[in-house]
């Protein structure tokens, strides 16, 4: 152990050395975080517009939140499912309830909440809708992502989650996102089981389908009888200005998947919810996790939870993107750097006009960073703007004053 504070360069030799190279930061360390903000390892205050891809939308170390993962700790952490514990009874009311659900399945990761999303609605679709075994198909879209197991990466079109992976796992059918008729003609297949989409496409470049899209889209699956799976793990909770993004056009998922910032950034917590009819198919030995439901993480969730309803995170979150787009859209008059910007609530990005500059974006996300402004490319030219939930006006407008510093 060491007994002094690395240097930038110190800690990210020794990440480059004993890591896996399976990410490319930014070139900065960070040691500690409050609210909006994080410090590096030399003290330097930035923003964090990144939110760790929105698992950290109350905020970083949230006081309450952290407050109930001390006492929570010092109490119990795991007992495993092979026991019962006294928080995830307590939990599962909370939770079903707050979104209204019948159930919930309590995982870890994100993907692992997919993973789970998956199994459910393959074996509705055996038990219920009467498929023939090992015939079940699940429609997914274009652009999608969910995670990187194997199973996630069976339904991306991302070559670099792809390439060397495979053989990939059956049953997986892929369509255009935003696409009703190629959702209509694939729905005409009777072994269809579900249909599993983000509500906006958050890895692909915060894509936002057109208004409609969602509500047309749950009709259609109801019509064929096909579980519409909604995967709220970034979009959710708050993020798009609604408590979850389907929110927007009234839609109730069959199936909700959640994880990020159900711990509000303190440790790996996700939730499947679903119907009596949906989870009841699943009996015991058939699914599930070590850790998934343990006490520590349930009583987290619930004050996580507690937090984004108290404090109104998901009303500040679309005032704040208004503000925000407002002001990119400001610089795109000014420039000829932005081509389009979009999002919805604090979930938002621009794409940059690298005509006459490749990896422009990453060069502005280094240069944002040297003015204190924290945020990453995604898909080469698309900056993702995220900063946790928690920011006012006029946090928000000196973090924009910095940002438009960085693109001039």
């Amino acid at each position: 152990m060491l007994s002094y504070t690395l240097s930038t360069q110190e800690a990210i030799q020794l990440e480059e050395k004993y890591n896996a190279h399976n990410y490319h930061p930014l070139p900065v360390v960070l040691q500690r975080g409050s609210r909006v903000f994080v410090w590096d390892v030399e003290g330097k205050q930035y923003f964090d517009f990144l939110s760790a891809y929105s698992a950290v939308n109350q905020g970083h170390c949230h006081p309450l939140i952290i407050q109930t993962l001390i006492e929570q700790a010092q109490k119990l952490t795991l007992t495993s499912r092979a026991f019962y514990n006294d928080k995830l009874g307590e939990y599962a009311q909370y939770i079903t309830q707050y979104f209204g659900y019948d159930r919930v399945l309590p995982m870890n990761t994100g993907v692992e909440a997919g993973e789970t999303a998956v199994k459910l609605c393959r074996r509705w679709g055996y038990d219920v809708k009467g498929i023939p075994e090992n015939q079940a198909k699940i429609i997914f879209v274009k652009g999608n992502f969910w995670g990187r197991t194997l199973g996630a990466i069976s339904s991306s079109t991302d070559p670099s989650s792809r390439k060397g992976f495979g053989p990939f796992m059956p049953g997986y059918e892929i369509i255009p996102y935003n696409d009703l008729q190629a959702l209509e003609q694939a729905l005409q297949d009777k072994n269809v089981a579900g249909f599993m989409l983000e509500p906006i496409q958050g890895e692909a470049g915060v894509i936002v389908p057109d208004e409609g899209y969602l509500k047309q889209a749950y009709q259609l699956c109801k019509q064929h009888n096909v579980l519409f799976i909604a995967d709220e793990v970034q979009t959710g909770l708050g993020r798009t200005g609604k408590r979850l993004a389907c929110d927007h056009e009234n839609v109730k998922p069959d199936i909700l998947v959640l994880g990020k910032a159900l711990s509000g950034g303190t440790m790996p917590v996700s939730a499947v919810l679903a119907s009596d009819e949906v989870m009841l198919t699943i009996k015991p030995g058939e699914h599930g996790s070590t850790y998934g439901g343990n006490p520590l993480a349930c009583a987290v969730a619930m004050t996580a939870l507690e937090v984004i309803k108290n404090e109104n995170l998901a009303e500040n979150a679309a005032q704040m993107g208004e503000i925000f787009r407002q002001r990119m859209k400001a610089i795109q008059e000014k420039t000829n750097i932005i081509t389009t910007v979009r999002g919805k609530g604090l979930l938002n990005a621009v794409v940059i006009n690298e005509a006459e500059k490749k990896d422009l974006a990453w060069q502005i996300c280094l240069r944002m960073m040297h003015n204190g402004v924290l945020a990453k490319p995604t898909h080469g030219n698309i900056i993702r703007f995220a900063p946790p939930l928690v920011i006012t006006a006029e946090e928000m407008h000196d973090a924009c004053d910095r940002i438009e510093a960085s693109f001039r």
